[in-house]
């Protein structure tokens, strides 16, 4: 019991390695949880990655599941679930972006095993305590500190074959973490110098990146970026913007980092009227007009840039803010069906 007017915060524990060939560490950060059986799961598009890190596990590595998919569903978990157990495995390692993070704490989850996160993108999820899983077209998220990665290996040499349209949509994800935390009903000083700083790194390396792809050290910093926003969304709760993409990307089977990058101008601008402290920490990072610094950065993007790009269908959206106002996220601004509505139509 606390008096009064006391706020408590508590933030999350972690192990981060950051740097060039940090991948190579991931032998001995099985180790260190005194962990003899490693089960690899990934993506598709890590599978080489994987080639490398089983062959630096050895007699270590008891299987391996390329099968990671968006949006974390089910029946894949439990596809997973099956051979990690007939593995007897003691530890999940985890290559590839927020698909193979959600897998990874979903095993984890039922099965209580140490996890192993080598991000491949700017996901930021690896670093949270959250997880989003999808049953019959409905995802639905849970916050455990148990869901929490024991190590995260950020190795920015990982991320130099990322398309340039998925580099600029998985750092819009991580920034939307960063962004959305300041407008937070549960921030703190904290959280402001976290979302400040992620904000401020990724929107200044993201330009880099994009101009010069083997600028291994603007990649650090987008790495660096992501862990701090991915902080954010670990220590505050999710509002609108996530609601937003949860429901679209549960509902319509949608690309998760492009979804949160064409949202996020928009949400953005929805928000900061209701939201002056954030706006004043938003233009300290970026400048006297955040909005339009997002609305720059999305529209670099050569693939979907509004809803319809991605086949949402207009009629779908009021059902969507139906949804979503049923049962919303705390939010600065008002979520009501007819203003939500409005957004998903500007956004469409």
């Amino acid at each position: 019991m606390t008096a009064a007017g006391v706020q408590v915060h508590e933030t999350t524990a972690g192990r981060v390695l950051l740097g060039p060939g940090a991948r190579r560490c991931v032998p001995s950060e099985v180790d260190r949880l005194r962990a003899e059986r490693a089960f690899v799961v990934s993506t598709r598009s890590a599978a080489h990655h994987v080639d490398e890190c089983l062959a630096d596990l050895g007699s270590r590595a008891v299987g391996r599941f390329d099968g990671a998919v968006v949006h974390t569903p089910v029946h894949v978990t439990e596809e997973a679930l099956a051979l990690v157990l007939a593995s007897r495995a003691d530890v999940i390692v985890a290559f590839g972006g927020g698909s193979a993070t959600g897998l990874s704490k979903a095993i984890s989850a039922r099965t209580g095993l140490p996890q192993v996160v080598v991000p491949t993108t700017y996901a930021g999820s690896e670093v949270t305590p959250v997880l989003g899983e999808t049953r019959d077209g409905a995802k639905t998220t849970r916050r455990d500190p148990a869901l929490l990665p024991d190590t995260v290996v950020y190795d920015p040499e990982l991320t130099l074959s990322m398309p340039r349209g998925l580099t600029l949509t998985s750092a819009l994800n991580a920034l939307a973490h960063a962004v959305e935390a300041t407008w937070a009903v549960d921030s703190s000083a904290y959280t402001d110098a976290l979302a400040t700083e992620a904000v401020s790194s990724i929107t200044q390396a993201l330009p880099l990146v994009l101009d010069s792809p083997t600028d291994l050290a603007a990649r650090g910093r987008l790495h660096s970026g992501a862990w701090l926003a991915g902080c954010c969304l670990a220590q505050t709760r999710m509002g609108l913007h996530h609601q937003l993409a949860h429901a679209l990307g549960g509902s319509f089977d949608l690309p998760h980092a492009e979804l949160h990058a064409l949202l996020l101008p928009h949400v953005t601008a929805y928000n900061l009227p209701a939201a002056p402290a954030a706006r004043e920490r938003l233009t300290r990072a970026v400048g006297d007009d955040p909005v339009q610094v997002l609305a720059d950065l999305a529209a670099q993007h050569d693939g979907a840039r509004r809803l319809r790009d991605l086949d949402v269908p207009r009629d779908a959206l009021r059902a969507v803010a139906e949804r979503v106002a049923a049962a919303p996220y705390p939010n600065p601004a008002p979520v009501d069906v007819d203003s939500v509505t409005g957004l998903l139509e500007r956004a469409w």
